[in-house]
């Protein structure tokens, strides 16, 4: 038991000096924290101001589309993980922590880590210039620990299923797709227009896909009469399902990498 404790805390110090190695590449190069904080804030105010008075949502435009923009932003920050995962294994790093007394499974750990803080980061800036511009959500406390559960689902499934990419892709570039696949969802969902609007075969996919129930829950979550309990199990379910899967598969390519 003693060995066994002592293995997870070596593991966690390892994971947490190579978060420390992560954030300082981020602080080195700002344009990527910039890109994945500043491109949801200016999709925000985009469909806010240019978008918002031509879509009728039945509410302040701008408290429907807030849970959908903060989704886009948790999405498109976690999916540049998959793009740092792969410069390590491919540029050397990884082979120089086996050579080290490092476990090196806290290389990943440290990547999660990192991605958190950044997307706490983002997520907080586009509440606060959400607020600025006429957000009023009407959440209580429990409500906003559902929002916090729910996005830190999201945010654990994107996470890992970006680490697999990155362990499976070739390049950074091919890593770097992901970002498209995640950002490409959220646009066909009710995030920015209801799926009453769509046409008939582009609102089944958008109904039925995983990112409109979980928008669905935090909106309800947020802005007033709670969460659906169907759009909410949807939620829990499919990334709850993304999650073990992700956290799986990564786990099988980065043992057979070893």
């Amino acid at each position: 038991m003693t060995t066994l404790f002592s293995g997870w805390a070596q593991t966690l110090q390892d994971g947490w000096t190579l978060f420390l190695r992560l954030t300082r590449h981020t602080l080195r190069n700002p344009e990527t924290l910039l890109v994945g904080i500043l491109l949801p804030v200016i999709l925000m105010l985009m469909f806010v101001f240019v978008f918002g008075g031509a879509i009728a949502t039945g509410t302040e435009y701008v408290n429907y589309v807030v849970p959908g923009i903060i989704v886009t932003c948790v999405g498109y920050g976690t999916s540049m993980t998959a793009t740092s995962v792969n410069l390590d294994m491919t540029g050397g790093m990884y082979e120089r922590l086996r050579a080290m007394p490092v476990r090196p499974v806290s290389l990943l750990l440290g990547h999660v880590a990192n991605s958190l803080v950044r997307n706490g980061i983002g997520a907080v800036l586009v509440f606060l210039v959400a607020l600025a511009v006429g957000f009023r959500p009407s959440a209580g406390w429990a409500e906003w620990l559902g929002v916090a559960l729910f996005l830190g689902l999201f945010f654990l499934a994107v996470c890992w299923l970006a680490i697999l990419f990155g362990l499976l892709a070739g390049s950074a570039e091919t890593a770097g797709a992901f970002a498209f696949v995640i950002m490409f969802l959220p646009y066909v969902s009710s995030a920015f227009v209801p799926t009453e609007t769509m046409p008939s075969w582009l609102r089944a996919f958008a109904e039925y896909q995983p990112v409109t129930p979980l928008i669905e829950t935090l909106r309800g979550l947020l802005v007033g009469g709670g969460a659906a309990g169907s759009d909410a199990t949807a939620a829990a379910a499919w990334f709850g399902i993304l999650l073990l899967a992700s956290f799986a598969a990564a786990a099988y390519v980065f043992a057979r990498k070893r």
